[in-house]
């Protein structure tokens, strides 16, 4: 069934635990993802990030089958525009039937994300759509490409005033971790992401969430977040699952493909158990 990203939120919010948002680019990657969800029996959000559609995976062509998959299944799932960054495009989601939308503004100024981000929630709440939105910003961009300055550290009191002049649902707040494939153990920052929780009151959001350690997870939800965003490590997994496939002798695609779902299924579980508790 589809969900809004409050009311998955708020399953969260009783039980102490963070739902997993996944990026679902292709087919593979929607059925992967809900099919975990509803093996464990659990919420979950599947997200489209702007930066796909450079990449071949066009908003117009797999939106309308992240709706109808989110809502002939078994559980919540939300559907999620993942770090929009130009509200032209996020109005496109919310057209499309999505539930909740982000808009990233985190490498402007203060006023311009805050200016963008009450733009945007006005006109996603009249539509009933939940958002989340970004203070500070990640050493690496969604896609793996760099900010240019490093992480932005979120300052606490600088994330409440964001929320009090913007009225989001969520918050994304950087507290150490990146985008993409870690290349040496992230080095989060805890305290930070508590206090933030305890000033904001909002239901707080970790990007980058692949690769980080169960034990740091776990620390992370204890501090307040909810929303854990994960992607590149289960995309990983259904591309290594496809070069040992390929050591056979395979003739058929659609082989291919069942591989890389069956593997990043599997990662996905593995993900939402630690999540979920």
């Amino acid at each position: 069934m589809k969900a809004s990203l409050k009311e998955v939120l708020a399953w969260a919010e009783e039980r102490d635990c963070a739902v997993g948002s996944f990026n679902t680019p292709t087919f593979e990657n929607v059925k992967a993802v809900i099919s975990a969800a509803e093996e464990l029996g659990v919420p979950v959000i599947i997200a489209h990030a702007e930066v796909h559609e450079n990449e071949g995976a066009r908003l117009d062509d797999i939106g309308p089958l992240m709706v109808w998959a989110a809502e002939r299944a078994k559980f919540p799932v939300c559907v999620h525009l993942d770090h929009g960054e130009h509200p032209e495009y996020i109005y496109r989601a919310i057209d499309l039937g999505f539930t909740s939308v982000m808009i990233d503004a985190s490498t402007c100024s203060y006023e311009d994300n805050a200016k963008v981000t009450k733009e945007v929630v006005a006109r996603a709440h009249a539509a009933n759509v939940d958002v989340e939105a970004e203070i500070g910003s990640l050493a690496s961009r969604e896609g793996g490409g760099d900010t240019g300055g490093g992480a932005v550290y979120t300052d606490p009191d600088l994330a409440k005033r964001f929320v009090d002049d913007t009225n989001i649902d969520a918050l994304a707040a950087s507290f150490g971790t990146a985008h993409g494939i870690y290349k040496a153990k992230p080095v989060l920052d805890f305290e930070r992401i508590a206090k933030i929780r305890q000033l904001t009151g909002v239901p707080l959001v970790m990007h980058g969430g692949s690769g980080v350690s169960p034990e740091d997870y776990k620390k992370a939800i204890a501090c307040g977040v909810r929303k854990i965003n994960y992607y590149s490590y289960m995309a990983r997994a259904g591309k290594n699952a496809v070069e040992e496939k390929l050591k056979e002798d395979v003739t058929f695609f659609h082989i291919l493909a069942g591989v890389a779902t069956d593997a990043m299924k599997e990662d996905a579980i593995k993900a939402m158990k630690v999540f979920v508790g």
